[in-house]
């Protein structure tokens, strides 16, 4: 977020026991943005809605509008949206070009990320396309699969959804749910990897699989078969009087929002966001650190990083131990 809001951070608590890793407490602490649009005027409470995130602002932007257009009658069909799809693009960009690099001992590719936003910008894919298939990520993807990473053959994903099914499974979204989201009771991530179910098989080691999944898709959209449910995706639901829900797939995983109206003005407002997901307590980082040798803490925090990273949070982390 912007505008001199603190916009939280995911904390990483760890507790060593023989050794080990013995306990992690994962939370993702992030302030409630309801408590600055309710009760101000619909429309200038959505126009202020993308001002307030420093990522993703175009999701949160459309999410924002179609959600106040669901409260007022008119819903939204699923579609792919243009300008989403560009944003998604540039996120993934950004990560394979500027932040994976680095993790794996190489520099970042900052000449490449600059054409390559170009590219998207104008939409020429051949160009994109040729850079994918280049020798720089191909190596990339080597030294991603031959770095040290953990097991994870069967992730808990969330299913794609629209916005009307969505209403099926959650029927209004509460403070405790946007805080701790979850699929039929249990934690499951969103995000590319969850959108790339049933489309190719992912592979067993955790960190690589999350970050193929995004160069898959961005290799999807150099190809111009990005369909719905990709990255990009959009759709909004009339929920009863005065209210409407949106769901959009960003770069990290699925968006929710969900607007009350109390006559013109803010009711209430609920925001889910993909971080919540994906950095749940039951989530999959918890799982990936316990019983990790905690003997050389500098060696846990890089590991420990590369996990996160894998999950790629819209906020800043941190790590504690108990």
């Amino acid at each position: 977020m912007s505008a001199g809001i603190d916009p939280g951070r995911v904390r990483v608590r760890l507790a060593a026991a023989a050794g080990r890793v013995g306990a992690v407490e994962v939370a993702s602490e992030r302030p409630s943005v309801a408590l600055l649009l309710r009760g101000r005027e619909a429309d200038a409470a959505v126009r202020l809605v993308p001002l307030l995130f420093a990522l993703c602002g175009k999701a949160q932007g459309c999410a924002a509008m179609l959600a106040l257009a669901a409260a007022r009658g008119q819903e939204c069909v699923t579609h792919l949206d243009p300008a989403i799809q560009t944003e998604v693009m540039r996120e993934h960009l950004w990560r394979w070009l500027l932040d994976l690099p680095p993790q794996l001992g190489e520099a970042p590719m900052r000449e490449e990320f600059i054409a390559a936003v170009g590219w998207i910008a104008q939409a020429r894919r051949q160009e994109l396309g040729a850079l994918l298939a280049g020798p720089r990520i191909a190596d990339l993807c080597k030294r991603l699969l031959t770095t040290e990473d953990v097991a994870d053959p069967r992730p808990a994903l969330l299913p794609a959804l629209d916005a009307s099914a969505s209403l099926t499974c959650w029927p209004t979204l509460d403070a405790q749910f946007c805080r701790q989201p979850h699929w039929r009771g249990n934690a499951a991530e969103t995000g590319a990897i969850a959108r790339r179910q049933g489309r190719a098989e992912i592979v067993a080691q955790a960190f690589a699989a999350r970050w193929l999944a995004r160069l898959d898709e961005l290799r999807d959209w150099a190809a111009d078969r990005a369909r719905v449910g990709a990255g990009g995706t959009a759709s909004a639901a009339h929920v009863g009087a005065g209210r409407g829900r949106s769901l959009v797939e960003t770069a990290r995983g699925l968006l929710m929002h969900e607007i009350v109206l109390d006559g013109e003005h803010i009711g209430d407002y609920s925001i889910v966001a993909p971080t919540e997901w994906n950095f749940h307590p039951q989530g999959p980082l918890a799982g990936w650190l316990v019983g990790r040798d905690a003997g050389d803490r500098d060696v846990l925090y890089t590991f420990a990083a590369r996990a996160v990273a894998a999950l790629d949070p819209c906020v800043r982390w941190e790590l504690e131990w108990l």
